[in-house]
Formats: structure tokens, C-alpha cells, sequence
């Protein structure tokens, strides 16, 4: 220890040159130099619990001390000091555990700890002065990052100045070979004053009894939120093995809005919401966990071991700082009329595979290689919804796309290859003669296309690899590629929807009458974009330029439903449309994205019901946005059109953040200038392709990394820094993707006292645990590249075109 302290004083002595005026080092580091306890040397880093990462952050190590624990339903604590005087912020948790050892862990932020010893058992308590939950961890869950701006305060006059770890060893039959276990969890923290504060709210259920064998039991909990606005971007479900399925919402105006839904037997993450929910005064925050007492003998109550249960529902959020509160708790269910009316959803379990099942409490031996490969899956799907913001797109100059021979470039997909599909239109133009008043195509006399309106390019050289469609569109627009490789199409001559097998000569399904526009059921007016699920199969239709509406049909085509009416004057509402023009299906939240393009958003529905959940606009877009794509994972990717005579927005492309819809990065060509861009798709490796209606190519746009990785040495620990700007950062182990989405918060209550003090309560060893109007060409001096007000009826006047 001595060698230690020596090394380290030397390290931070020459660190004080590097950050002379800023801070002294040996201040920042005297709470933990003074305080510390030895560690075992059998627990990785534990030996270097603070390593400094440039100038204003650092990270904290805090592990278990090597310990054995003799008995199933152990709870071990362990305090760390703050090694910090002034004010810092956390905003990034790694784990380091494993649900073959503990059952799920806790950290705590507190001023003084319930005791000095290197680790007690936690029935003596977490905290002496009250302590706030900042951390939650279970069932393999992945690391944890708050959003840009937003940190969990620590030190300082107000915040915690001590960080408590417990930890649940559920089976100690894992320690028959009565090894150490170092479990625990790193956190970065930063000096970089946050704007807005983290925080965490606890809903929970303190009473409820699970009959034996009974197969749903229903545990609510509502409270009315009588605070300052809170906006909430994660949350956390956790039961023990008798929980199916646990939900949250808000309840507004008896209207319920969906926070979170999960199963709590899969990997206990904090999942981001799938769209921002604020709270405001008098909203109420609801949750209910499903549980079946199926295979039970006796009743199951709410209680701290492994065969008892929980009902808990974890929300992070954050909120300005001025108006700040930390930590809150739900622990009644203020109006128990209300859950008659709790959406459905809320009621039918989440499916788990068995052998999940088993391997999650402890049944490992018959199924490891199986289970460790689904829940490495289920993992690694958690984390790249945890997006990486270190990369920038810029123009592949190198890419040969500008120079094809192409008309008007309206659709562009990718295949299951990954190859570049592109729907032209050849030698036809969409212009104002196009037309008439009631949308009937006035150019038949040139009939259809001659040239192969759908071309296949190799994504690298653009080499062509196949082309198809000649002799039967009029004039093309949308593009989606399906599963099986089959292309999906819209005319908006025809005022048709297409599915083209790769190597067929006739469409395969044909949706709509020829040549004749309509808003009913078997019409459509100038369709735009087609997309398909590839889950269920079924079809949505954007329609179109001359009906607000998009239209679900089932697999081999009949009308199952619709939903979108036209603008009201005034603000648009949700569900409105000024020309539906372009689909992004992102199948595994269920939802379907809308590029709302007239109205200059981005809107986003529930596939099953086509009820809204979500709008994106910014005002960098302007007021048009043309098209939108989603990559699996969490990225958002859109263009807009050029600014309207006055506005400075330039036309340019988007890459976002889905879950909070946050504008990550921007991009623009680098060789020549955007000039209508219409359509744009990417690929999981950030590759993107948009193509240009007036100036008729496709570009090419890849990934380009901001920041400079490279490993080193630390005090003779080996970490990842991360350049930038001549920053440093922490780069967690969990790849690169780790970025923007999940955090945690502070203040509150102990939940152990709060539990043992609870009317009723006497179950030993709860208190233990505390989770395009158109692409009509334009003319030269005309400034507006398309219509410039939405349609007043079904069959409006002819908008301007492309």
C-alpha cells in the first residue's frame, strides 16, 4: 500500500504541472488518500481505484474486497469515498458482475456510511444519514451512460460525499471452490458542469401476496407528480422469478402513455424509452407488474431473498437544475379505479424462451453454450440501442455514383446483400403538365418507361449488377426492398404500389386502380413510399401527395386498416399530414416513421394500431423534410429540402439519436451541392446513400471517426483512452458503441429503513434491498422547391411536383 501511495503522489505531482491554475491534484485526490482501505490484490483494479482521464475526469473503482460469502441470501456492503472535494458528476456506470455470482447490486450515494469496516453485512445497514439509489444492476444487464449534458451530482456543498456498493449473493453454491469475488461497478465522472441533473424514480409495491398456483396476480402502483417538469429517457424493470411482465406510463388527462414495458427475466437494463415523456404538475405515474403463482405451494410475498418477490418499476430522468430533485419514491396506488382502463398490453407477458429461463436462476449445467449465445444476443441488442457518438459522416469522394446515367432519382434501398437498389425515372420528368387539377396523369401518350427503371449497384465501385423494370412505370417514386429481395414500388402516375420479384418480368401484387385517383379503399392519389414488416409481412402505403393517410394491407394485399388526416390550418397535430412522403419501419420497437414532409417532421406510430407516439422536428430542418431511414440500433438518419426564399437553413442531411431524437451529426456533399435530395438509406455500418431528384445521382456519405483510440498505461493498468480536441474520456469496454442514452440519478431515501419501518412490515431481510408536395422540376429563378401549402380536401388542387 505504501508503494502505492508513493507512485501515486508522484503520478499526481507531475499531473500538478500539466494542471496548474486549474486544480490542485493532491487536494483532489486527499479524501481518498486519506480515507481508503487496502483492497485485496485479487481483485482486478482494484489496486488503482482512480485513474485521471485529462483534466476534468476521472474514473472510480468500486469493487467488493474479495470476499466469500457463506450463505445463500447474503447482502455485503462496501464504502468508497468521493476522492474529490468540490462538486463532480457521474455520468457513466460499467459493471462488473456476473449472474453466475450475485443476483443483482445497488449503489448508494450517502454522507456517511452505516460503518468504517473494508465490507459489512448490510443488515447493519446502508447509510447512517439518508442514502440515494444510483445504481442498479441484474441479470447480466449492460453498462449504463447518461445523456449528453446530463450528470448525477456528487460532493460538493449538497451532494453525496461517500459511494455504498451492496451486493445480493442469491446461490452461494457458485463458491463451493470458496473463491473471492470482486464484483462491483466503475464510474466516470467528470468536473464539467452538467446543466441538467440526473435523477432516479422508485415506483414499488410494498404489500402484495401471491396466492399459490394462482396464474395472474396484478401488483399497481400510482402516484399524482407534484413537482417541477421532468423529462424521463430510461427505466428498469425488476421482479424475482414469479414476475411476467412489468409496465409504466403516465396518465394524463385519462389518457395513458406508454414509459417502458419489459420482461424482468431478461437482462435487467436500463432501456431507453422508446420516445421523450415528460411529467408535468398533477400527471400520474402508474406501473403494474404481472405475476403467476403457478408452481408455488404457499403464498409469495414481497420481501429481500430469492424466493420472495418484487414489484419494481426504476425511471431515470432528468430535470433542470435549478428545480432539481434527485430521488423520488412510489409506494400506493392512489386511484385503484383507473388501472380498469390500463392499456391491454400492460396484461400479456413478454415471451422468454425456457432455457433463458433456466439459466437465469441457475439451472446452467444442460443448456450454457445455448443460453450464454441468446443472452450474449439480447445483450449486445440492449447496447446498440446505446448509441456511439464518435463518428462523423462525410462524402465517399472516391465513389463513382455522381457519373451514372440516371433520370430522376426518386427511391433508393439496399437488398439483402447490401447492395444499392435505385428506382429512376429514365427519360420522364415530372413537371407542371404532368397533371391535371384532379390528379390524372395528363402524359400517357408517351406510355411507360423504356429504360430499366430499377438498377442494382455494387455499394463499393457502384459496378452494375442487375436492372429491371423497363416498359412498366410511368412515372416512379418510393422504393423498399423486402426480406426475400422483392421490391416494393410506388407510381404516382399510375397511382399504384407494386411488388417486383428481382427476376420477374410481371409484378407479383399490384395495389390501387391504374391511372385512377381515389382516397377510398382501393385507390390511392400519387402513393409515395411503401414499406414492409419483416415480421408479419404486412404492407403500409404512404398516400401520397393528394391524400393524408397511411394505409396497412395485409401480406398478399387486403385493406386491413388506415390512419392520418389532412393539416388543420394553424399548427399541425399529431397524426396530421402535408404530403406522408417517405416510411422508415423500425421493426424491433414496433413502430413505423413517417416523414411528414410539408410539415417539416418526422412522426412515428405504433405498427399494431397506428396510435401516435412520437414527433422529431428541429428547426435545422426547415419546413420540409423529404426523407427518413433507421438503422438497427438506435440511429436516425434524414434530408430536407432547400430553404424557402428568406430562411437560412441549409439543405443537408441528419444522423439522430431515435430514442431521444436528438441531432447527432450533419453532413453535406463535398463535390457538388445538393439540389432536391429525395430519398436517403444506410446501413448498420453508417453507410449511406442519397439520391438526388433534380440533379439526378446518388452520393455516397460513409462513417468517419472523430476520436483517436489507443490503449495505455495507467499506474500499470491498461486502459482505453479516447482523444478528441485534446480531451481525454473514458472508453468503456462495451465497444464503441456505448454513448448518449441511460444514467442514473440521486437524493431520496433508505429504502432499508424505509421498508422496516413500513405498517406491516416484518419479512427478515427485506429492508436489506432497495432499480416531395411533389418533384415537380422547378425553374431556374423559382426559389420554393415544392408546394407551398398543404391540401385543403381528399382531391385538392394539383400541388407543384417532383
Amino acid at each position: 500500500m505504501a508503494g502505492f501511495v508513493s507512485n501515486l503522489l508522484i503520478l499526481l505531482l507531475l499531473f500538478q504541472n500539466i494542471c496548474l491554475g486549474f486544480r490542485s491534484p493532491i487536494s483532489v485526490f486527499k479524501r481518498y488518500k486519506d480515507t481508503s482501505t487496502s483492497l485485496s490484490s485479487e481483485c482486478l483494479g482494484s489496486n488503482q481505484p482512480v485513474i485521471s482521464f485529462g483534466l476534468s475526469d476521472f474514473a472510480l473503482d468500486i469493487r467488493m474486497p474479495a470476499v466469500t460469502p457463506k450463505q445463500s441470501d447474503t447482502y455485503l456492503c462496501m464504502s468508497v469515498p468521493l476522492p474529490v472535494d468540490d462538486e463532480a458528476y457521474v455520468v457513466d456506470f460499467k459493471p462488473h458482475a456476473s449472474m453466475d455470482t450475485v443476483h443483482h447490486m445497488l449503489l448508494f450515494g450517502c454522507n456517511e456510511p452505516s460503518s468504517t469496516e473494508s465490507y459489512w453485512d448490510c443488515d447493519e445497514g446502508t447509510c447512517k444519514d439518508k442514502s440515494n439509489i444510483l445504481y442498479a444492476w441484474a441479470r447480466n444487464a449492460p453498462p449504463t451512460r447518461l445523456p449528453k449534458g446530463v450528470g448525477f451530482r456528487v460532493g460538493g456543498e449538497t451532494g453525496s460525499r461517500y459511494f455504498v456498493l451492496q451486493v445480493h449473493y442469491g446461490d452461494v453454491s457458485a463458491f463451493r471452490d470458496k473463491h473471492k469475488d470482486c464484483s462491483g461497478v466503475t464510474l466516470h465522472l467528470t468536473h464539467q458542469k452538467q446543466p441538467l441533473i440526473a435523477g432516479m424514480y422508485l415506483m414499488m409495491s410494498v404489500n402484495t401476496v401471491i396466492p399459490p398456483g394462482k396464474k395472474v396476480v396484478d401488483a399497481d402502483i400510482a402516484c399524482h407528480y407534484k413537482r417541477s417538469p421532468m423529462h424521463l429517457f430510461a427505466y428498469r424493470v425488476h421482479t424475482h422469478r414469479l414476475g411476467k411482465v412489468v409496465s409504466g406510463y403516465r396518465v394524463r388527462n385519462g389518457q395513458w402513455t406508454l414509459i417502458g414495458r419489459q420482461s424482468p427475466q431478461l437482462p435487467q437494463a436500463f432501456y431507453p424509452v422508446k420516445y421523450p415523456v415528460d411529467i408535468s404538475y398533477d400527471d400520474i405515474l402508474a406501473a403494474r407488474c404481472v405475476f403467476s403463482g403457478e408452481g408455488r405451494t404457499t403464498e409469495t410475498h414481497i420481501g429481500g431473498t430469492a424466493n420472495d418477490e418484487m414489484c419494481n418499476f426504476y425511471i431515470m430522468y432528468y430535470m433542470e437544475a435549478k428545480h432539481a430533485v434527485s430521488y423520488m419514491t412510489c409506494t400506493q396506488n392512489t386511484n385503484p379505479e383507473m388501472f380498469r382502463n390500463i392499456p391491454q398490453e400492460a396484461n400479456i407477458p413478454i415471451p422468454v424462451k425456457s432455457d433463458v429461463l433456466k439459466m437465469m436462476h441457475g439451472h446452467h449445467e444442460e443448456t450454457k453454450d445455448s443460453d450464454a449465445s441468446y443472452l450474449l444476443q439480447q445483450a449486445k441488442k440492449e447496447e446498440a440501442e446505446i448509441l456511439d457518438q464518435d463518428f462523423h459522416i462525410e462524402e465517399a469522394v472516391e465513389w463513382p455514383g455522381l457519373d451514372l446515367k440516371l433520370g430522376q432519382v426518386s427511391g433508393l434501398a439496399l437488398d439483402p446483400e447490401n447492395n444499392l437498389v435505385v428506382f429512376h425515372r429514365g427519360d420522364h420528368v415530372w413537371d407542371e403538365n404532368s397533371f391535371d387539377s384532379k390528379f390524372v396523369y395528363q402524359q400517357r401518350g408517351l406510355g411507360p418507361i423504356e429504360q430499366d427503371t430499377i438498377i442494382v449497384l455494387n455499394p463499393s465501385n457502384a459496378k452494375l449488377l442487375h436492372s429491371t423494370g423497363r416498359s412498366l412505370f410511368y412515372l416512379p417514386h418510393g422504393l423498399s426492398v423486402d426480406k426475400n429481395g422483392n421490391y416494393w414500388v410506388t407510381d404516382v402516375a399510375l397511382h399504384q404500389v407494386f411488388k417486383l420479384g428481382a427476376n420477374d418480368k410481371e409484378p407479383l401484387l399490384i395495389l390501387g386502380v391504374p391511372l385512377q385517383p381515389g382516397s377510398d379503399k382501393n385507390h390511392f392519389c400519387q402513393p409515395t413510399d411503401v414499406a414492409v414488416d419483416p415480421v408479419t409481412g404486412s404492407i403500409y402505403v404512404s398516400d401520397g401527395y393528394c391524400n393524408s393517410r397511411i394505409i396497412q394491407f395485409s401480406p398478399n394485399g387486403v385493406y386491413v386498416m388506415q390512419w392520418g388526416e389532412e393539416t388543420s390550418l394553424g399548427r399541425s397535430s399529431p397524426g396530421q399530414f402535408c404530403v406522408p412522403h417517405s416510411l422508415a419501419l423500425i421493426p424491433d420497437l414496433s413502430q413505423l416513421c413517417v416523414a411528414d414532409r410539408e410539415n417539416g417532421r418526422i412522426q412515428c406510430f405504433r405498427l399494431e394500431t397506428g396510435e401516435f407516439t412520437r414527433e422529431i422536428k428541429h428547426k435545422a430542418f426547415g419546413r420540409e423534410l423529404f426523407a427518413v431511414s433507421y438503422v438497427p440500433g438506435g440511429l436516425l438518419f434524414a434530408v430536407n429540402g432547400m430553404p424557402y426564399p428568406g430562411e437560412v437553413e441549409s439543405v443537408q442531411g441528419f444522423v439522430m439519436n431515435f430514442s431521444t431524437g436528438e441531432i447527432i451529426d450533419t453532413f453535406i456533399p463535398l463535390r457538388k451541392s445538393f439540389e432536391m435530395p429525395h430519398d436517403i438509406v444506410a446501413s448498420e455500418d453508417r453507410t449511406v446513400f442519397v439520391g438526388d431528384v433534380h440533379a439526378k445521382a446518388v452520393w455516397k456519405f460513409s462513417s468517419v471517426e472523430k476520436m483517436e483510440h489507443r490503449s495505455v498505461k495507467k499506474a500499470g493498468i491498461e486502459v482505453q483512452e479516447t482523444k478528441a480536441d485534446g480531451e481525454r474520456k473514458l472508453d468503456s469496454s462495451s465497444g464503441r458503441i456505448l454513448g448518449r442514452l441511460r444514467g442514473k440519478g440521486s437524493g431520496g431515501i433508505n429504502l432499508g429503513n424505509f421498508f422496516a419501518s413500513h405498517k406491516g412490515y416484518s419479512r427478515k431481510g427485506f429492508d436489506r434491498l432497495s432499480t416531395e408536395g411533389s418533384d415537380q422540376e422547378k425553374e431556374e429563378d423559382d426559389g420554393t422547391d415544392s408546394e407551398e401549402e398543404c391540401p385543403a380536401s381528399p382531391l385538392p388542387p394539383a400541388p407543384s411536383s417532383s
